[in-house]
């Protein structure tokens, strides 16, 4: 092996005193960016309560839908309503069968 020209250091000695603090400058810029995620935390978080209630209210309402089906099921034996005009849209009456299983043909 080849020997060293130099001897080896023992300690490296820094000149440089260490910082104890960062600038003011970086401080406050910090502190905006944690202050700015904090607030879009919070917003996310209000609403997600929100998107909750809302989901919830909606839950209750579609129970309401429901309930007012089986209404118009037992008083018109259909819940199929025109939501526009108010008509019953009755479900056909069962047709009878056609004469020897064949239908009628305009030729």
């Amino acid at each position: 092996m080849a020997k060293r020209k130099t001897p080896k250091a023992d300690k490296i000695v820094d000149l440089k005193p260490k910082a104890e603090k960062i600038t003011d400058e970086q401080l406050a810029k910090v502190q905006s960016t944690i202050s700015s995620i904090n607030n879009h935390q919070m917003e996310l978080g209000r609403m997600e309560a929100r998107k909750h209630q809302l989901l919830h209210n909606l839950g209750s309402i579609q129970d309401q839908l429901t309930l007012l089906q089986e209404e118009f099921q037992k008083e018109y034996n259909t819940f199929d309503i025109n939501i526009e005009t108010g008509a019953i849209n009755y479900p056909p009456e069962n047709p009878s069968p056609p004469e020897n299983g064949k239908t009628d043909k305009k030729d």
